[in-house]
């Protein structure tokens, strides 16, 4: 199968336009996918209708389908991304620095949020250009809300990275910080802009929102909101996107109806209809930070997406060309106003969060099962070294034996390998040579 699409983006102004065509050589198949028309016909059955005002998907991504050459940059200037100082002083006085804000500033609040795992700390990093937020495979790796900030030419992006949004009676379950409740919520109050993530590579969850960010959008209906379909590298049929397009928007972008030919459901699905209808009576009976009616709640349970998303995008978040285009919307998107940070922040959180969070991604990530969720770390060291490298030392407290046995690993290479990888996260991030001690205690 082959996939095209060519987006063009024009700065200072709100027009985007997109083409898609996609040919398969043992199906008579053909999308053809434009900024307010689009038609699919498979033969002389019922076709795909799509009048989205935007509908966009990176070049970069299908050209690579195609077996093509990547497409070449366009020359635009980026600015290199900013970095941390190490020094908790020096993060604060930088977060209290006036703006070096240009005349005619644009300034634009961005809050990404989705059910766990979905790729927010992902997307969040490539396009800030370092990474500041912790990415792992399992789910809850961002515990509280955290600000990245991205500066180009005249206009500052906020990035609001949010945890998954899970409901209060799972957080009780896995006795879980209340942060992981009440940010995503608060969050998106103050955001101009709300990207609604999903990961559709999970079968799960790849046609149906989440019930918890159908009630957030719900509440905040007036916050424009698009949807980006993520991790579409891992989809193995690409056609599919498009149905997962309609169910996820109710069959409308931008007040536009869609028209979707039928499918023919697996029998995993029927199964996922039933399961889906009794997750959302439990997580109704849980209800906390929601102030939605029962008569609206019941209307969420009946919908499996969103019918009020502006536009929708279809990217990998670990590649950089794929985010850039996401990127160029959010800079068309912005709107005049002042500054809220000085350009050289790069996040508002401080050397010792970050280093703490670097190191909790490698314990999700090389500790099994429930192990690395029992942790906790205290900070025992931080200072500078004689050779101008960066000294720190954190003790991780384990709650067994056999979970202490995990973490430093056969004669110490486990604790010594997250060391390793951690420090060298953490100077990309400080932009100067990091030695990380990692020591672990019993905690009695």
């Amino acid at each position: 199968m082959a996939l095209r699409v060519c987006a063009r983006v024009f700065k200072g102004s709100a027009l985007l336009s997109a083409r898609a065509v996609v040919s398969a050589r043992q199906e008579s198949a053909s999308w053809f996918l434009t900024t307010g028309n689009a038609a699919c016909s498979r033969g002389r059955g019922t076709g795909f209708n799509l009048t989205p005002a935007c509908f966009i998907s990176s070049e970069v991504l299908l050209n690579r389908l195609m077996k093509g050459k990547a497409v070449e940059e366009d020359g635009s200037l980026h600015r290199q991304p900013a970095s941390v100082p190490p020094d908790s002083g020096e993060q604060f006085s930088l977060l209290l620095r006036d703006p070096d804000q240009p005349e005619n500033s644009k300034v634009l609040k961005v809050a990404i949020i989705g059910a766990p795992n979905a790729g927010k700390s992902t997307l969040s990093n490539q396009l800030l250009g370092r990474k500041v937020f912790a990415v792992s495979k399992k789910v809850h790796t961002t515990r509280s809300r955290a600000l990245g900030v991205l500066t180009e030419d005249d206009t500052q992006i906020i990035l609001l990275d949010t945890p998954g949004l899970t409901t209060a009676s799972k957080v009780k379950r896995h006795q879980l910080e209340k942060s992981l409740l009440v940010d995503p919520w608060t969050t998106v109050k103050e955001a101009d802009l709300v990207v609604v993530m999903v990961d559709v590579s999970d079968r799960w969850m790849c046609s149906k929102l989440d019930f918890e960010v159908l009630k957030c959008l719900a509440q905040h209906p007036d916050i424009p909101a698009i949807l980006v379909l993520n991790k579409v590298d891992l989809l193995k049929t690409k056609d599919r996107l498009l149905d997962f397009t309609a169910e996820l928007t109710c069959g409308i972008v931008n007040g536009r109806k869609l028209r979707v030919r039928p499918v023919i459901k697996p029998p995993w699905a029927e199964k996922r209809l039933q399961r889906d209808s009794e997750s959302s009576l439990e997580e109704e009976k849980s209800e906390g930070s929601s102030t939605l009616s029962k008569e609206q709640l019941k209307v969420l349970r009946g919908q499996r997406g969103w019918p009020h998303f502006k536009d929708v995008f279809m990217l990998s978040s670990v590649d950089r060309e794929d985010v850039d285009t996401l990127k160029s919307y959010f800079l068309v998107a912005a709107k005049p106003g002042s500054w809220p940070y000085h350009s050289e922040v790069l996040t508002d959180q401080s050397p010792e969060e970050l280093c703490t969070n670097i190191i909790r991604e490698k314990l999700l990530e090389y500790l099994p099962q429930e192990v690395p969720y029992s942790l906790t770390q205290s900070v025992e060291l931080w200072q500078d070294g004689e050779d101008g490298d960066l000294d720190i030392s954190v003790k991780l407290y384990v709650r067994k034996e056999t979970h202490m046995k995990m973490v430093i690993g056969a004669g110490g290479q486990m604790v010594a390998q997250m060391a390793r990888e951690a420090g060298e996260d953490l100077s990309r991030v400080f932009l100067r040579e990091v030695k990380l001690k990692l020591t672990v205690k019993l905690k009695k």
